[in-house]
């Protein structure tokens, strides 16, 4: 189906960390990555029970509210030992208007008394793009980075869980790794890249 190119996107988040990630990786894309804070909009309440859910909430809203297409992610930490919590509240474990420090001694806490063999876990992301009255289907993409929660912090760089999930491959958290690592390997980085690639086809 032959579709008009897309010159503007929204990006329905309020994360600066994100938002910068995000904009790395659209950045050989010819649209421009607009975060919904410069038009004036806030996220509406994430009701689903799913990564996709949430995603799609989220960007629904800002397509809805700007009449521009719009992208989003749900993401968040799902940790074997605790039956995939925090999951989709993982930005809000330690409540409604925790921080990331808040949410790390939470889940730190909750796993003190588990093994190291049994601190496995991922990063999930749900990344999607939606049209304007839904003009055409969302463009939907989900991945997973697998690693181990570790007992204490390490590092300095990224965002959220980053300073406790170690990577199995590099042996670095996402802390410690610098933004171009962590875009190559990551949930997110993935799952955008992926999006970013299923746009460019569409827009052929």
């Amino acid at each position: 189906m032959a579709s008009t190119a897309i010159e503007k996107i929204v990006l329905a988040s309020g994360n600066a960390g994100k938002i910068r990630e995000i904009a790395e990786i659209f950045s050989g894309l010819n649209a421009e990555i607009v975060a919904q804070s410069k038009l004036g909009l806030e996220s509406p309440e994430e009701t689903g029970s799913t990564f996709v859910e949430n995603a799609l909430l989220k960007a629904r809203h800002a397509a809805e509210h700007s009449g521009l297409p719009a992208m989003a992610d749900d993401s968040g930490i799902a940790v074997d030992a605790l039956n995939g919590r925090p999951g989709v509240r993982s930005a809000r474990y330690a409540g409604e208007n925790a921080t990331d420090e808040e949410n790390l001694d939470l889940l730190l806490e909750e796993l003190k008394a588990v093994p190291d063999s049994e601190r496995g876990g991922g990063f999930h992301c749900a990344a999607v793009l939606v049209f304007p009255g839904d003009t055409r289907e969302p463009l939907i993409v989900e991945e997973v980075w697998r690693g181990t929660i570790l007992r204490e912090r390490r590092g300095r760089g990224g965002f959220g869980y980053d300073p406790v999930f170690l990577d199995a491959d590099s042996q670095k958290t996402g802390a410690e790794m610098s933004r171009e690592e962590k875009n190559a390997v990551s949930h997110r980085g993935r799952a955008f890249r992926m999006l970013c690639a299923n746009l460019r086809d569409t827009n052929r």
